[in-house]
């Protein structure tokens, strides 16, 4: 375990996700300069998106087989984001100048991450005390693009726990999700493993919200979640450790779910020297785990929803996956 730390940490408790609720200064900020707007809003949004697919679409490949916009939720609400004052800024109408007086005033305008209506994983921004989702047609091309609405109106909320989360990627993406026994060192951070209908496995979740959740309750979600999920089918766990690097191996000697257990309690005991940095150190290692698909198993087609890529690799494992 300590080969996958770094040797110097701050002094720092990694904070949790922020809530999605507006704090007043949002809320007032929203009132003050958006909701007199509100109308104009989703014009000024859909331009914004029309330079986003001038910039992505040329590049973009065909994820499931299905043309952009399909899976590119991610990709297009962090151009929006990354381009939303620069884009305003040079912009004449009341709803640019509205949007521009809102940041100019503290106005935040940030990535959110979630579990929309109970059915899938959303991307959207949260403008002030908005919802707008500038990736509305990235799933189903006959919605809008657009949608604007009040965050709380949007049926949009956080990921609860790991039950929670493993409930809608089954749901969603049409996977089975396991406890990480393959890789105990990098359980508590990433304990779920996923398979997919053409068994393709890789871990979960390399997400900023997920990451902080995790780590900010001292990785107790995470015991909970690896002492009673179903641990992955043997084939899976070799085909992972196969291919793993031999550094990242070499931390991860026993495969089982004790081990993983005792990474989140080990790590507990360290709770108040983790950081950001760590997170990020670890964000690293995870990269270099390759998503495997295991082989000699019954072919059938994959109806499923695209799954944003973080591992660096792709491998092969032989072997087979019971039903």
């Amino acid at each position: 375990m300590g080969a996958m730390l770094p040797a110097a940490l701050v002094l720092l408790v990694i904070q949790p996700p922020d809530p999605l609720e507006a704090s007043r200064f949002q809320a007032a900020l929203t009132r003050r300069f958006l909701l007199p707007v509100l109308s104009e809003l989703e014009p000024l949004f859909l331009a914004m998106r029309a330079e986003t697919d001038r910039v992505l679409k040329p590049g973009a490949f065909a994820r499931r087989e299905k043309p952009y916009p399909y899976g590119y939720c991610l990709e297009i609400t962090q151009d929006v984001v990354t381009h939303l004052r620069a884009r305003n800024a040079r912009a004449r109408t009341a709803a640019a100048r509205a949007v521009s007086a809102f940041l100019k005033h503290g106005g935040a305008g940030t990535m959110v991450w979630g579990v929309l209506r109970d059915r899938y994983f959303q991307n959207a921004i949260q403008l002030g005390s908005l919802y707008v989702d500038v990736a509305n047609d990235s799933v189903d091309p006959n919605k809008p693009k657009v949608e604007i609405l009040p965050m709380a109106e949007s049926g949009l909320e956080l990921v609860r726990d790991l039950d929670h989360f493993a409930r809608i990627a089954e749901r969603y993406w049409g996977v089975r999700c396991y406890a990480n026994t393959a890789l105990p060192a990098l359980a508590p951070l990433f304990p779920v493993v996923i398979v997919d209908p053409t068994y393709r496995a890789l871990l979960q979740s390399k997400t900023g919200y997920m990451m902080r959740l995790l780590a900010s309750d001292q990785f107790r979600k995470s015991e909970r979640w690896l002492s009673a999920a179903p641990e992955p089918p043997p084939e899976v766990v070799q085909g992972i450790r196969e291919h793993c690097p031999p550094d990242i191996l070499g931390a991860n000697l026993a495969a089982t779910r004790e081990a993983s257990l005792e990474a989140c309690r080990a790590l507990r005991g360290r709770a108040s020297l983790l950081d950001e940095a760590w997170i990020d150190r670890m964000g690293e290692i995870f990269d270099r785990v390759p998503q495997i698909r295991v082989l000699n198993v019954p072919s059938k087609p994959a109806a499923v929803h695209d799954m944003t890529r973080t591992n660096a690799r792709f491998a092969t494992s032989v072997g087979a996956v019971a039903a």
